[in-house]
């Protein structure tokens, strides 16, 4: 199996917590008047009659007072800001009807129990009323398909927090196979990114006293056997990027000190990380890897031989490591290689070639293409398991499940079928076994699970989730608008039959555009319950940035491009009214992380199209974001502040540097966490306390817990949303 590092993950995959199956999140004002503070305005913030953007140095930010994560003034300024959104939000007579059935949905014991299987059991982590911190948990795989699975809990997170006094929130768990005897458990506190590792042993149930392990901190850990691991922890400046990622990778043999260990291989300062992770394949071949994220899209992949240097592998910095299956190691290509001689292999494509060859040689032998996506095509997954390849494949944005088999030369394929017209993600594979497991969804429909047989090529349901929201007269359409250089840009419409185009419909648009993220259709019982079965519309913008047409939908938005973006969601949303779905006047637009840039943007660019604007953990301040936490990472999406004409350009598209004193704004709804260690929550609290000082209608709510998904458990998650869907249905449907 390959513990693959993602450059996305690693550098904190800036959706995770925000894509439409979390559209759930904390907002809800209730009138206009609410928050139009009055303030001393610093000189630079006068009005006049004239549009007046708000001059701020980046180099003598008025407001950098509130990038102090933990200062007392900030926090005390927070803390007011949360008492008007409570009273503004909370205090909506509709507020606790949102709560209350968030909630049921959240910690329903009908949801299903998703896992993974090794050694003869699945596996599962559980969260519901009673045990807010989770069960990690196991049964047999005859058992888990039955209809009452008997579950043995080998570990009480619940127990373990009230114990240590901490608010431990589960972020996985780390097994050395074959036997799985042996793990590290990783933990966070409240939620955030950097976390602690633990070796925990099967046998006895318990921690491992002086085993492997780290503080907390960002890095990672991988086995190499069971007295050996390598790990890559940012503990101090020298072992850390500026991006505040692990820079070396180190062995760690047991029985020393973990400053004792070796160091193996170092990356530069200037690189977002370095990662160290294990592959190994279903004929029992076994190689310690490492990935240098040069940039957060380009890296250099490193193979570590235990007793010789570290060995780079020439293949195009961008690229990625999926998988390795009868040890062919399998790369997807995000662009063009050209290996000489006329061989050349497109972006996009997954290939393959001999590692054992590359170990003896140094050198990459024959590439076999594997598969080539269409125009309209993307890899959704790639799954190894015993005896064949399994692979996800998007086709317009809805899934399909194809095998793929290798004879020593060539690859060939078979599709197997699925249910159509759904959403599907693939996971569960292992080199061990010919099982996986698929989940099914749409706007419309529940999550279903499905087993799938690898040798047998069959998918069999195993568990279906209940249906939240009455959807017998909701209709899902698949429209197209014509952004502003003639692209067309995909769109899902969620609205009910006999809506009247007339302008009246309420109606939220949600988008991401960043990252070669992929938004889906997905199901969510919270966003039925509380907008669609009350009204509402609901609309998935697929707008260029993301990843659903592969790596040349993403790439059209990089850095200096990125206005075509925001083109594409101006296009929607002007589509949107044209057809007479809706008007500004019903039109909310909601996004999170690099989505909540994307919607800071639509607020100062195009007020005029909107009534409500929700802006989530959101990156605001793009002159000052790669000196906040991990934004240095994610200089190869956006462009670098200090480059005159990448400056230039991030100073244009800068909500925090683009509004008007006397401009004329919708509300918007700025929420994020204390505990974000990855998109700093200086960024919300900055353009909140400017709105405030210059009197635009807002409000903000800062969760104290959370990490980057604002919310550490499932009562805080119901929380989020109920404040969010108030705050909707105030601005959009009164």
């Amino acid at each position: 199996m390959l513990q693959r590092f993602l450059t996305a993950t690693a550098a904190g995959a800036l959706l995770v917590a925000c894509s439409p199956e979390t559209p759930e999140t904390p907002e809800a004002p209730e009138t206009p008047e609410t928050n139009m503070n009055e303030t001393e305005m610093p000189e630079t913030e006068t009005a006049s009659a004239e549009p007046d953007i708000v001059q701020i140095d980046p180099a003598d930010d008025p407001r950098v007072w509130l990038e102090e994560v933990e200062g007392e003034r900030a926090l005390e300024w927070v803390e007011g800001q949360n008492e008007q959104a409570f009273a503004r939000l909370q205090g909506d007579e509709r507020y606790q009807g949102f709560y209350d059935a968030a909630l049921e949905i959240y910690q329903s014991n009908d949801r299903i129990a998703y896992g993974s299987y090794q050694n003869g059991y699945i596996w599962n982590f559980w969260r519901d009323a009673e045990n807010t911190h989770g069960l990690w948990r196991r049964t047999s795989l005859e058992s888990y398909l039955s209809d009452a699975p008997d579950w043995d809990v080998v570990l009480n997170l619940d127990t373990v927090a009230e114990e240590e006094g901490v608010n431990w929130v589960w972020q996985g768990s780390n097994c050395l196979g074959p036997d799985f005897n042996r793990c590290i458990i990783t933990l966070s506190d409240g939620g955030q990114d950097a976390s602690v590792r633990r070796e925990f042993d099967m046998e006895s149930r318990s921690f491992v006293d002086g085993g492997f392990g780290s503080p907390e901190t960002k890095g990672g850990i991988s086995w190499v056997d069971e007295d050996t691991v390598l790990y890559g922890f940012a503990t101090t400046d020298e072992n850390s990027t500026t991006s505040g990622y692990p820079v070396s990778v180190y062995r760690w043999e047991r029985g020393t000190s973990m400053e004792d260990a070796e160091e193996i291989l170092r990356g530069d300062r200037e690189d977002v990380g370095v990662w160290a992770f294990r592959v190994e394949d279903n004929a029992d071949n076994v190689y310690m890897m490492a990935s240098e994220a040069d940039t957060f899209f380009e890296t250099t992949w490193w193979y570590l031989p235990m007793d010789s240097e570290p060995v780079s592998l020439p293949i195009p910095a961008r690229s990625s490591l999926t998988g390795l299956y009868n040890n062919q190691l399998l790369l997807t290509l995000e662009e063009e290689w050209d290996r000489g001689e006329g061989e050349t292999y497109p972006q996009g494509a997954l290939l393959s070639f001999d590692m054992g060859e590359f170990t003896q040689s140094g050198e990459i032998g024959d590439v076999a293409t594997v598969f080539v996506p269409g125009a309209r095509q993307s890899i959704g997954g790639v799954g190894i398991s015993n005896g064949t390849v399994l692979i996800q494949i998007d086709d317009n944005v809805t899934g399909q499940l194809w095998r793929f088999d290798f004879d020593g030369s060539e690859w060939s394929s078979s599709q197997i079928e699925t249910p159509e017209n759904l959403t599907l993600g693939l996971f569960g594979t292992s080199a061990q076994h010919d099982l996986a497991f698929l989940n099914a969804e749409g706007f419309l429909t529940p999550d279903s699970l499905y087993v799938v047989n690898a040798e047998e090529g069959t998918v069999t349901v195993a568990d279906s989730a209940p249906t939240w929201f009455n959807d017998e007269d909701l209709v899902v359409e698949q429209l197209e608008a014509e952004s502003t250089d003639g692209t067309m840009i995909p769109y899902f419409v969620v609205r009910h039959r006999d809506t009247e185009m007339n302008g009246e419909t309420p109606t939220l648009l949600y988008a991401y555009g960043g990252f070669q993220v992929s938004i889906q259709p997905s199901y969510s019982g919270v966003r039925g319950r509380l907008w669609l079965e009350r009204g509402g519309a609901y609309v998935v913008a697929n707008i260029r940035g993301g990843g659903e047409f592969g790596p040349a939908w993403h790439q059209a938005g990089l850095k200096m491009d990125r206005q075509r973006i925001y083109d594409d969601l101006i296009a929607v949303a002007e589509d949107l009214i044209d057809t007479g779905l809706t008007t500004p006047r019903r039109l909310g637009v909601y996004g999170g992380s690099n989505g909540g840039l994307l919607t800071g943007v639509m607020y100062t660019q195009r007020p005029d199209l909107w009534n409500a604007v929700v802006s989530a953990v959101p990156l605001l301040d793009m002159l000052r974001y790669h000196m906040l936490l991990a934004g240095a990472s994610w200089m190869g999406e956006y462009g670098d502040p200090n480059n005159p004409d990448e400056g230039e350009f991030l100073r244009s598209i800068s909500p925090y540097h683009n509004v008007d004193a006397n401009g004329d704004y919708p509300e918007i709804y700025l929420y994020t966490s204390t505990k974000d260690d990855r998109v700093h929550p200086g960024h919300a609290r900055k353009l909140a306390h400017l709105l405030e000082s210059l009197g635009h209608p807002y409000v903000y709510y800062e969760n104290t817990e959370g990490g980057h998904s604002s919310a550490a458990n499932l009562a805080e998650s119901a929380r989020r949303d109920a404040m969010l869907y108030t705050f909707l249905t105030q601005q959009l449907m009164d």
